[in-house]
């Protein structure tokens, strides 16, 4: 092949490619918004026998016998589904917003987020996230145990202002209000140096903890400017942001000054370390504690994407954040740009 023919033929293959790829989801698509479809009329089935004839939990123990007598080997109809269907129908017949939605998601991930869900604000949250960025289920699962509604809910970021929307609400999931190292062994007295060193020593417990997206480039990464030397405690990339995040550490109260700071070293990283494909930086502030308004006030006229988090070195469940979440009406509102 000549050079010519050998990039045209890349590009015909790269489009090729495409369509297949394309062509594959959209069937894996189709194929599960009829399952999603069958159950929730076996379980509109059973609900409505239950109600008119009186039959009791028996009857499902009866047709997952008998179902799986006639279809031999096709998983999916043992009574405890059976039940799960009848629960699934029960609980979105009467949501008009959530009742298409839970067609585009598999029925595993929608059994999780059901079971472990108790409220429809949740489960739209997990239904809209799980599909925009396409999680798999032990990831769901993660997220789920991660507490992510809470976090996303209470974080404080000024993002909604400095990231660009096509990926501003994964940015908001990237970085939780809260990180848990109770996996370090540290006593509650700690310098800067020993918590970057003990975070070192755990770096894969680290990654996990704060996403999972997240690889390490370096720390005490050195920026040189105008003759002068400057460091950045920690430096990430976010695989699926596609950018540097710089991570502070400070072991006291957050200060408005720090986001100074930070501003500062992401104009840097941008300017001399950020490639030409990849995303705009981002900052998270490391605090041991943190006043929400003195954040609120530090980042409302910044212009660089700026988190403030707080860690503890015990895990907080995240029902000790509900006092931060926004009311009912505010979380639909939110969850609204995750279309």
């Amino acid at each position: 092949m000549s050079v010519v023919v050998n990039a045209e033929y890349k590009t015909f293959l790269k489009e090729i490619k495409e369509r297949i790829h394309k062509a594959q989801y959209d069937a894996f698509k189709s194929v599960n918004k009829e399952l999603i479809n069958l159950y929730w009329d076996i379980g509109r089935s059973i609900v409505a026998k239950q109600e008119k004839l009186g039959w009791g939990k028996s009857i499902v123990e009866t047709l997952a016998r008998d179902l799986q007598k006639e279809f031999p080997g096709i998983q999916g109809f043992s009574s405890a589904n059976l039940w799960r269907m009848r629960n699934f129908y029960i609980t979105y017949q009467e949501n008009e917003k959530l009742a298409p939605l839970v067609r585009e998601i598999s029925w595993t991930k929608n059994v999780i987020i059901m079971e472990r869900c108790k409220d429809d604000i949740r489960r739209e949250f997990y239904i809209k996230t799980t599909r925009k960025f396409g999680w798999t289920k032990d990831v769901l699962i993660n997220q789920l145990e991660a507490g992510t509604f809470e976090r996303y809910m209470a974080n404080q970021t000024n993002f909604d202002k400095t990231v660009p929307e096509k990926y501003r609400h994964q940015a908001k999931l990237a970085v939780k209000d809260e990180y848990s190292f109770d996996f370090l062994e540290l006593g509650e007295e700690h310098s800067e140096k020993v918590l970057e060193l003990a975070l070192l020593e755990n770096v894969r417990k680290f990654l996990i903890e704060i996403g999972g997206y997240f690889t390490f480039v370096g720390n005490q990464y050195r920026l040189e400017i105008d003759g002068q030397e400057f460091f950045v405690d920690l430096l990430l990339y976010h695989r699926h942001l596609r950018c540097l995040v710089a991570i502070e550490l400070k072991v006291g109260a957050f200060k408005p000054e720090y986001a100074g700071k930070m501003q500062f070293y992401l104009s840097a990283l941008n300017d001399r370390v950020k490639l030409p494909d990849e995303n705009p930086s981002i900052g998270i502030i490391l605090c041991k504690d943190k006043s929400r308004t003195i954040v609120e006030y530090a980042l409302k006229d910044t212009k660089k994407p700026i988190g403030v988090s707080t860690y503890k070195l015990t895990e907080k469940l995240p029902r000790e954040l509900k006092k931060y979440l926004p009311s009912p009406e505010e979380m639909i509102e939110r969850i609204k740009y995750l279309e």
